[in-house]
């Protein structure tokens, strides 16, 4: 509220509060998509149309797909075993290693997830645009957020290792990662203007919507339903007692989900 400092570094101290560490790949810092224009010459940051719904959970930037979503939660699907919007989560290991797959010791960790190899080239990392479309609107197994390096580091999205990343079914070879118009291809501008639409007006009035859903009381309980932001009972490590789960089978099986699939953050 007084400016007094950057919503980059509230970010990270709320992040550090939560439990999230650049130390582990599980509960790795996790940052919120900020724009929605991916497709603009010039990027406008006084256009609140610019702008991703930040009061909105990724489920549910769109009317069809929250409708879906919500349909998902009421019916409990059969192959379900509990009710919840997101059998999916923001924020993984597999997540945070496919953005920084271009850079090592990321790309490393993303083969030994991937079961020792890169994963198909269509599923790769390649495309800011494209992510967006696929977390904010297209896949219904995709809400992820962004990582901090989204907003300081240019490196993460050029292929300066020269990895042979695969090539994609219509023929593109996987490489830099594509960048909106607006950055005219230049991995620094793209920082530049990303870290200027975190700072903005824009999200300094309404961030707030979006820390209440990550780290505040919408995360769980009746606030979160009404949010359309519930996940599967095990991304809630802090909630459950796993000192009181005898059987070893099952034990074994929530920490493997929570270790594959992420985990959220403590509230705040």
């Amino acid at each position: 509220q007084k400016r007094e400092i950057s919503n980059f570094d509230y970010l990270m101290y709320l992040n550090t509060l939560a439990g999230r560490s650049y130390n582990d790949y599980m509960q790795y810092p996790v940052f919120p998509w900020i724009l929605a224009d991916y497709h603009s010459e010039t990027l406008n940051l006084t256009n609140p149309h610019t702008f991703r719904d930040l009061s909105k959970p990724m489920g549910a930037q769109t009317v069809e797909r929250k409708r879906k979503f919500i349909q998902r939660y009421n019916e409990v699907e059969k192959n379900l075993s509990a009710q919840c919007h997101y059998c999916t989560h923001y924020s993984s290991a597999i997540i945070v290693a496919s953005y920084l797959v271009r850079m090592e010791p990321f790309t490393q960790t993303f083969c030994s997830l991937q079961g020792g190899s890169f994963d198909v080239a269509d599923r790769m990392f390649h495309s800011v645009k494209s992510t967006w479309e696929s977390a904010s609107r297209d896949n219904m197994s995709d809400v992820r957020e962004l990582i901090p390096e989204f907003f300081y580091l240019p490196e993460f999205l050029t292929n300066v290792n020269h990895f042979e990343l695969g090539c994609m079914q219509d023929g593109t070879v996987l490489g830099d990662v594509q960048l909106p118009p607006w950055a005219d291809g230049d991995p620094h501008k793209f920082i530049l203007l990303h870290r200027q639409a975190l700072e903005s007006d824009y999200v300094s009035a309404h961030l707030h919507r979006w820390i209440d859903l990550i780290f505040g009381h919408k995360q769980h309980g009746p606030a979160a339903v009404e949010a359309v932001n519930t996940y599967h009972p095990y991304f809630y490590g802090d909630k459950m007692d796993l000192n009181n789960i005898k059987d070893p089978l099952i034990k074994s099986t929530i920490l493997g989900f929570i270790s594959n699939f992420g985990q959220i953050p403590k509230q705040v």
